[in-house]
């Protein structure tokens, strides 16, 4: 019996460790532990310690940290019946840890089951072109589709994140054919939008060129009729000064200087050596000064020779009138 000793005590260290291991436990505070009494649910515990009691309780970790399923390439038909891949991320978290244990069997897997389904009816009602370019309105009703699916589970479904699509070679062969000619196409007109404001560019420039001309020549127009205005005033108030001189100087001429002036202008005229003929238009009136001088000259010299002679006092009235 003693040769058992030994035996038996290591045995019952065992039992106890494996007792006390079984019931008492310490939860941590991102878990919790969903209790089943005789296979009846009894509580949800943790954080902390608790007491789990062998046989009769039975407990089920529950993780509640956001988690995230990585679905595989699905391939899905779009509306306008072309075939593509897509796989996707779905980040949840456990909200209910109860239910989780409880209404279904493996809540993961369930959750990448219908994650599946709910992509390909949602991606079966939009057509290509928006399954391409619409990711984030495809990401947003996939996250309510789902979250509406598992709340039942008591599981919450963050975020759901679309990673890859992959559409079938032929289509895109076609898509890149269309994005060459959508380069080319932007490009013909971006060539086309810099010659046309190169263009107009030009044609400013050279509207504002002959604008700057035209007020140039009318400018210098102006300044030169102006000079020319100038000119001509300058020129009438010195012509005009000059009559006035005329004529305050012609005042002081009686009609004798001006029989002088004309015959000397007749001498002068006749020291030249070409033949002229000069009427002046004064000859009335010359022709009167000249009677007038001649007779009075006459007249003296008779009464100088006869003295007080009757006859000759007659003919002289005759010439002065």
């Amino acid at each position: 019996m003693d040769e058992f000793g030994p035996i038996i005590g290591i045995a019952l260290v065992l039992v106890l460790a494996y007792l006390v291991l079984s019931v008492f436990r310490v939860i941590k505070e991102y878990e919790r532990i969903v209790v089943l009494q005789l296979g009846k649910f009894k509580s949800v515990r943790g954080p902390g310690f608790t007491i789990v009691l062998p046989v009769l309780e039975q407990a089920v970790k529950v993780d509640l940290r956001e988690k995230f399923l990585d679905i595989p390439a699905q391939t899905a038909i779009t509306k306008d019946n072309a075939s593509i891949n897509i796989d996707f991320l779905v980040y949840y978290r456990i909200t209910d840890p109860s239910r989780a244990v409880l209404k279904v069997e493996d809540v993961e897997r369930a959750s990448a089951n219908i994650a599946t389904t709910t992509l390909r009816a949602v991606i079966g009602d939009i057509e290509l072109d928006d399954v391409l370019s619409k990711r984030e309105q495809i990401n947003d009703v996939l996250r309510v589709k789902l979250d509406e699916a598992t709340e039942r589970w008591g599981l919450k479904v963050t975020s759901v994140e679309i990673r890859e699509i992959e559409p079938p070679r032929d289509i895109l062969d076609a898509m890149n054919r269309q994005m060459s000619a959508e380069r080319d196409r932007r490009a013909n007109v971006t060539r086309a939008e810099g010659e046309r404001e190169a263009a107009i560019a030009r044609a400013e420039g050279e509207k504002r060129a002959a604008v700057l001309e035209a007020e140039g020549q009318r400018e210098a127009d102006i300044a030169k009729a102006e000079g020319a205005r100038q000119s001509q005033l300058l020129r009438a108030q010195g012509y005009a000064a000059a009559l006035k001189a005329i004529y305050a100087e012609a005042k002081s001429i009686d009609e004798r200087t001006m029989a002088l002036q004309y015959m000397n202008m007749l001498q002068e005229v006749g020291r030249s050596s070409s033949t002229k003929f000069v009427l002046p238009m004064e000859l009335t009136s010359m022709v009167q000064s000249f009677i007038s001088t001649a007779g009075l000259a006459a007249g003296a010299q008779m009464n100088g020779n006869n003295g007080n002679h009757q006859p000759a006092a007659p003919e002289v009235k005759e010439l002065e009138r």
